[in-house]
């Protein structure tokens, strides 16, 4: 019974990211729909016609599922290492780590002509990400309670915003605009130069939490029984840190900070799929981030179309009720 319900539950997870792909490369502003995807398929389209689907919304629409897959799982990872199901790249302020280094770069890099490319600005976030990770680390090793981390995880996002912006004075007018884009939060900017470094890390990264699964299990049960099956728990734990920070890394690399997706996200695929166990959710996680991301993703270029929102305001509209929803739910037990 509990099988063919994770089965179900993957079939419709996997159909409707396949309709939203599909309905992501054909809306748009430009009105190219599918009858010019099925021109290019056919090789009868115009030069305009693939460089708007093919250069444009393709690989905004796969970034966007990768990138929203990989910040779920980190989320995941997070809640996993942590014990604490609030926690998350953006509340934990890892995400606005990143988005500093990322941005000090952005802006050296401009200033001197030149532009970033994809594994400069993946590593630039993961140190940012590992220095915040760092921080909250030394913090949750001296609070007692959860409040007080996820208050010391918003004070360093505070922190690493306030500095991120003080770097961006320090911008070129002609890059501020490019960086204020960035850092809303946002997939229109990425190219298909970025789909290399995008698809190897987030697959990569993924599947190395997947192997993780069986000791994560036995994790989730305490540091002693862990300990006692054979679990190497110092092992495991940086093992988390680093895969974490780096699925976190990869998405304000390219997308900038998008809130909310890493703690909503296992959530609710833990509501559907009814179980806590990691070989079950890390898969649906990934792909439950990606439905998440391209919906809200769609929803942010077509609701106000031609005017276009930032991803982050529709991901925060939509994740902070799971957020406040788990709070309640833990505050009432």
């Amino acid at each position: 019974m509990r099988r063919r319900r994770y089965i179900i539950c993957y079939i419709s997870l996997l159909l409707l990211s396949a309709l939203l792909f599909l309905a992501g490369i054909s809306s748009g502003s430009s009105g190219k729909g599918l009858s010019d995807i099925a021109d290019i398929l056919s090789g009868s389209a115009t030069d305009m016609t693939k460089n708007i689907i093919l250069g444009i919304r393709l690989p905004r629409t796969l970034a966007a599922m990768l990138l929203g897959g990989a910040l779920s799982v980190s989320g995941f990872l997070l809640q996993t290492y942590f014990g604490n199901p609030i926690a998350g790249p953006y509340v934990l302020g890892i995400s606005s780590g990143a988005k500093l280094m990322t941005a000090v770069l952005m802006i050296f890099a401009m200033g001197h002509g030149l532009y970033p490319n994809s594994l400069g600005m993946t590593a630039a976030a993961f140190t940012g990400s590992l220095l915040c990770m760092g921080l909250i680390l030394a913090v949750s090793g001296r609070v007692k309670n959860t409040a007080q981390l996820i208050i010391a995880g918003v004070m360093t996002g505070y922190i690493c915003n306030a500095v991120t912006d003080i770097a961006v004075t320090f911008a070129d007018d002609a890059n501020i605009v490019n960086l204020h884009n960035w850092s809303m939060g946002s997939f229109s900017g990425i190219a298909q130069r970025d789909l290399p470094m995008i698809i190897t890390a987030a697959i990569v990264g993924t599947a190395a939490a997947f192997m993780l699964s069986k000791p994560m299990s036995a994790f989730r049960l305490g540091e002693g029984y862990a300990a006692s099956v054979g679990v190497n728990v110092r092992r495991l734990r940086v093992a988390l840190i680093l895969l974490s920070s780096l699925l976190s890394a990869l998405v304000t690399a390219f997308a900038g900070p998008v809130s909310f997706v890493g703690v909503a996200v296992p959530h609710l695929i833990k509501a559907v799929f009814r179980t806590s166990e990691p070989i079950v959710l890390i898969p649906a996680v990934f792909i439950g981030g990606g439905v998440f991301c391209m919906g809200c993703d769609l929803a942010a270029r077509m609701m106000f179309s031609p005017l276009e929102m930032s991803v982050s305001t529709v991901t925060a509209i939509v994740g902070a009720p799971v957020v406040i929803a788990v709070m309640l739910k833990r505050g009432a037990k």
